[in-house]
């Protein structure tokens, strides 16, 4: 379902929030988590709260039952909610992992302007490809951008986790002023079960490199090994297949 209103300028611009979750023929995976941040990004974008009953209608009334699908919602009210086929990259980086590159983004954890939305899911994506499309041009598949202390913050699109000894973490997204990833949240909830505790804490780029394993986890990709880190080739883990198959992947 498509329903839309004049176009305003501000939509042209990027102003609004999306989601993006991964269909499956079980239903839209961790829906509730992805509308609850939904209304946070709008909340923090100052937007109406988004219609989530006519959401969950729009969703109920698709016709297909696996893929990518996206709600978009704009300050002017428009509405998107639609599916497409999950890239053919997401599989392979799924499959065969990810090289990255760390990159300061030029953002401080101690003293973000008042204005940042980086904790927002919001539509101003560009930077985020662009970051990717650098990337690619020196031979690598993705970023994980860095503070300007040098902490790991996050991907263009995606949450970093990683293992400490027996210790699944990734980075408290209100410490560090991102956007909380709802993949990665999942994973850790789970950690138990597999024998594994489970942390939220800061780490710096050196000190990640360290890590027993590294992943990129979002809602399309589950999760994508970290093969590659600054050049620098790392063996594969074999808790990658163990949380894949954990994620329902």
């Amino acid at each position: 379902m498509t329903e839309r209103i004049v176009v305003s300028p501000g939509d042209l611009l990027g102003d609004g929030v999306f989601e993006t979750l991964h269909l499956r023929p079980s239903g839209p995976w961790l829906l509730e988590e992805h509308l609850a941040r939904l209304v946070r990004s709008s909340s923090i974008l100052e937007m109406p709260e988004p219609p989530v009953d006519r959401i969950r209608s729009a969703i109920s009334d698709l016709s297909v039952s696996s893929g990518a699908l996206r709600v978009i919602y704009t300050r002017s009210g428009v509405l998107n909610v639609s599916v497409s086929t999950i890239p053919a990259t997401v599989l392979r980086e799924r499959r065969e992992g990810v090289r990255v590159l760390t990159a300061d983004l030029g953002f401080t954890v101690r003293k973000p302007p008042p204005w940042s939305l980086s904790a927002a899911k919001s539509l101003s994506y560009a930077s985020n490809f662009a970051a990717r499309r650098w990337a690619a041009r020196q031979g690598a598949d993705d970023v994980v951008w860095l503070s300007t202390e040098g902490y790991v913050l996050e991907a263009p699109t995606a949450s970093v986790v990683w293992l400490d000894g027996g210790v699944l973490c990734t980075v408290p997204p209100e410490e560090a002023g991102i956007l909380p990833g709802i993949t990665a949240e999942h994973l850790l909830s789970l950690a138990g079960p597999a024998g594994l505790g489970a942390a939220q804490r800061m780490i710096t780029g050196a000190e990640l490199s360290r890590a027993g394993a590294i992943w990129l986890t979002s809602s399309l990709r589950g999760l994508a090994e970290v093969v590659e880190l600054d050049g620098v080739a790392r063996d594969r883990s074999p808790w990658t297949p163990r949380l894949l198959d954990l994620l329902g992947f």
